[in-house]
């Protein structure tokens, strides 16, 4: 009877090891074991739900570095947080500080793409939230990628938006070749002058009205804006339907605090051929 005991037992732990670790090397879920801030609580159930207990801005939090070395993400276009309940406040998505994406409250996943941006060398991966909440977080994996987006600049200058100082608009004749699934990329340069600066946002909305665009709706804070990683050097939004109809009836005006913006790009998907 103690032998079937013991048998037993190593049976039921080899099962739940296996059920908690079902991953391949695009899941990251059993990654997020830690928080930023010591007084918030991170907990596993056996279904592999993670239940995150968090205070405002601080973070659930994984090591995705391979052998204590940073890892290349540059073959993957995004990552995505999928979550067992809707979130209750507005969450953000943080890769190495170089890149941002928040979402809004209610939402049952969130994804950050890796738009334009050098990820070469990501050491950790955090989910924040803006204030105190529980989220409950089921799954996070990173999409690969072998899309190629052809470019085609729509505008150019030298507009640094300040603290809403200062705005410009894309004409709506830019717009015309514009499809569903195109995305409109930005080059930015977040102003870092002000070593007191935490923060730094970006409106994009149709010209002459209160509006957002669609495509980024997920991504928007309570005020509608997008928020910039520090070293953030594009943003990109990917198009709706209603996107590109309003674009082309009214164009595009764009403003923010403390981002500087030179360029303005359609871009247009291709998928590269496989290797």
């Amino acid at each position: 009877m103690k032998y079937f005991s013991l048998f037993f037992a190593c049976a039921l732990c080899a099962s739940c090891s296996l059920n908690l670790h079902p991953e391949d090397e695009n899941v990251l879920t059993t990654k997020f074991n830690s928080t930023w801030n010591v007084h918030e609580g991170v907990e596993r159930n056996l279904n592999g739900v993670i239940t995150y207990n968090a205070l405002p801005w601080g973070g659930l939090v994984a090591d995705v570095k391979d052998r204590n070395m940073p890892v290349d993400w540059t073959n993957y276009e995004s990552i995505t947080f999928e979550f067992a309940e809707p979130t209750q406040v507005p969450t953000q998505i943080m890769v190495s500080d170089k890149l941002k994406t928040m979402g809004k409250a209610g939402i049952s996943s969130l994804t950050c793409y890796f738009d334009g941006q050098d990820l070469k060398s990501v050491n950790e991966v955090a989910l924040q939230a803006s204030d105190t909440s529980v989220l409950k977080v089921k799954n996070v994996f990173l999409t690969p990628g072998r899309s190629v987006w052809e470019s085609s600049p729509i505008w150019q200058g030298d507009c640094a938006l300040g603290n809403w100082e200062n705005g410009f608009v894309v004409k709506p004749e830019q717009f015309t070749s514009a499809t569903e699934g195109d995305k409109l990329e930005f080059i930015i340069k977040t102003d870092v002058s002000d070593p007191e600066r935490g923060y730094w946002l970006m409106k994009t909305v149709y010209n002459k009205t209160e509006d957002t665009l669609e495509g980024n709706d997920n991504e928007l804070n309570q005020w509608g804006c997008a928020m910039m990683g520090q070293a953030a050097t594009s943003y990109r939004i990917l198009l709706t339907a209603n996107d590109v109809k309003k674009l082309r009836e009214k164009g595009l005006f764009v403003n923010g605090y403390y981002t500087n913006v030179s360029q303005v790009n359609l871009l247009r998907r291709e998928v590269a051929p496989a290797q």
